[in-house]
């Protein structure tokens, strides 16, 4: 997987997708919430986090160079002083807040302790966009979904937005799952909403910047669309391989 992501996105071009920060800024077409960075609140923007705020009453605090959820934290509450946000997020490491995404109500329903996204993966061929996969992470009891944290994940029909197997783990103890074990919600036929447009915006992000021909793109479905959350030009095999319960490596060597 090393040497064909390498291949397929190479080190001078990545870093608009390593960079969360740089991210936002060119893909900002495709992303509708608000943020800043720590470099703006230091020059006295303060007045920003404060439109960031939504109904959720949490904010997203993020290292704009981390990876795998490892350096995201929902912030509760956050109150109005800047100068303690500020040194909480100098002291933790982060460098930027974000709003907090509240999910379409159906996704919400299936599984509300967090925000579930969906991972693409997109291959460029000349011009066009080949989708290898479409996943949905889902929340257990967490406000991050990865699957490091003890989430499931599932396919997704490319063509319909419909689930049409039973969950997974990371950890092979845990059973499959037809139905989320909190709400109860079935995951097997859900259909996840706006699919037409989720597909239509991971296509056009796909070529925006076409240097990168091999990108997991992570994207959440709002009660009125999609929005890209961030992409990943290192996807992980695990949420590619794991739900399809079979080694797929096999199908990147006829794009190599």
């Amino acid at each position: 997987m090393y040497e064909y992501q390498s291949k397929m996105n190479p080190k001078k071009y990545r870093r608009i997708l390593e960079d969360k920060i740089l991210f936002l800024r060119e893909y900002n077409q495709f992303i509708t919430r608000t943020y800043c960075t720590l470099n703006d609140l230091l020059c006295g923007e303060h007045d920003r986090v404060d439109k960031i705020i939504n109904s959720s009453k949490k904010l997203v605090l993020k290292n704009s160079l981390g990876q795998q959820g490892k350096t995201v934290r929902v912030l509760h509450q956050p109150g109005h002083d800047k100068q303690a946000l500020i040194r909480h997020m100098r002291s933790h490491n982060f460098d930027l807040v974000e709003e907090y995404v509240i999910q379409h109500p159906l996704l919400m329903q299936l599984a509300p302790s967090g925000l579930n996204t969906v991972r693409i993966v997109t291959q460029l061929v000349d011009a066009n966009v080949v989708i290898l996969c479409a996943r949905l992470r889902i929340c257990i009891d967490n406000e991050i979904d990865n699957l490091s944290a003890g989430n499931a994940a599932a396919m997704i029909d490319i063509d319909t937005g419909k689930i049409p197997e039973p969950a997974v783990f990371a950890d092979p103890r845990h059973q499959d799952l037809q139905r989320h074990p909190i709400t109860g919600v079935s995951i097997v036929g859900f259909t996840l909403p706006y699919w037409g447009q989720v597909i239509e915006m991971v296509k056009a992000a796909a070529l925006l910047h076409p240097q990168n021909r091999s990108v997991g793109w992570d994207i959440a479905i709002r009660d009125n669309g999609p929005e890209l959350i961030e992409a990943n030009h290192n996807w992980g095999k695990l949420l590619w391989q794991l739900p399809a319960k079979r080694g797929l490596k096999s199908q990147l060597s006829r794009y190599s």
